[in-house]
């Protein structure tokens, strides 16, 4: 066996851990709890125990471990490795953390912000891996993205480049947890395609979902695409405009990046094909005519490994 990687998804309630060859196959891998209100100290502690270990129970050596790539929630300083600031971890902010594990583990270290680990995974293996230049959303709770061009991540001067939930959509719109207002993610996210089908029932809107909220007291974004399976006018009308308000997304950034493919990741896209023809029937009536637009809208190949292959082959460029 030769150079070992491993690969890191520093989440906010769980730490995924892979180890890969050196062609990214992966070897090993598992799942902690993050337990970060013990403090990072201790969390970094329980990643570099469980690294070993891992090693270990491949029957390999980690001394082999070549480089270590670490994905977190939050931005990050690329150059210096140090996290600026995590929402749901606030003991983290202003942690040096590749200063730390490189210490602790004696191995060279890469951090990036998780959504760009994970666009960096497609790059490399994925959906992205037969192009140059592509953009790249994660749908869930909010939406994150990434973007490569010309082969190369793009990460901006303070590295904040590629937050595109926060592109602004609709001027003057829905709130977003952002504070601004009409960002792609106030509608789009699952947790906001969610919330607008909660906000609709509220109104006194006639729905099947109605049902699902007297029995279970909420509604989730799987309930309204599973309503809309079922012909539900409201929930055609939500889904709808989760997929308009994509596919607008997607067409200024074509006019910024002009990328050979848009890849959609996260949770949400197990509505399957209900949602990614929608986003192009939306994308192809918006978009302009002056020519044939050949961009692919595609789904992420990688599933819920993406952020440690992406760690991985993040950690593969050190070496």
């Amino acid at each position: 066996m030769g150079q070992l990687l491993l690969g890191i998804d520093l989440g906010g309630t769980n730490i995924k851990i892979g180890c890969f060859d050196s062609s990214l196959n992966v070897i090993e891998k598992t799942s902690i709890v993050t337990n970060s209100e013990s403090g990072p100290e201790t969390v970094i502690e329980n990643i570099v125990t469980v690294s070993l270990a891992l090693v270990e129970q491949a029957n390999l050596r980690f001394e082999n471990v070549a480089a270590i790539g670490v994905g977190v929630p939050g931005p990050t300083d690329y150059e210096t490795g140090t996290i600026i600031k995590l929402p749901n971890m606030p003991a983290f902010e202003n942690l040096p953390l590749k200063k730390l594990l490189e210490e602790k583990c004696c191995k060279k270290v890469v951090i990036e912000n998780d959504a760009n680990a994970a666009c960096w995974g497609e790059f490399t293996i994925g959906s992205g891996s037969d192009v140059k230049d592509m953009v790249f959303f994660t749908l869930g709770t909010g939406i994150g993205g990434g973007i490569i061009s010309d082969g190369k991540m793009l990460r901006g001067t303070s590295f904040g480049a590629a937050e595109l939930g926060h592109l602004i959509i609709f001027p003057d719109g829905r709130k977003c947890a952002c504070g601004q207002k009409g960002c792609v993610e106030a509608y789009a996210s699952a947790s906001n395609t969610a919330a607008r089908a909660l906000e609709a029932l509220g109104k006194g809107r006639e729905s099947s979902l109605k049902n699902v909220l007297e029995n279970k007291g909420t509604i989730t974004c799987k309930d309204v695409y599973d309503h809309l399976e079922g012909g539900d006018g409201l929930a055609k009308e939500i889904t709808d405009l989760t997929a308009e308000a994509l596919a607008l997304t997607c067409i200024n950034m074509l006019h910024v990046t002009d990328p050979e493919k848009f890849v959609f990741a996260g949770g949400m896209i197990a509505a399957g094909n209900i949602l990614l023809e929608r986003i192009r029937y939306y994308f192809d009536q918006m978009i302009w005519k002056m020519k044939k637009e050949t961009v692919e809208i595609c789904f992420a190949q990688l599933g819920e490994d993406a952020g440690i292959i992406g760690a991985a082959a993040l950690a593969k460029e050190l070496v």
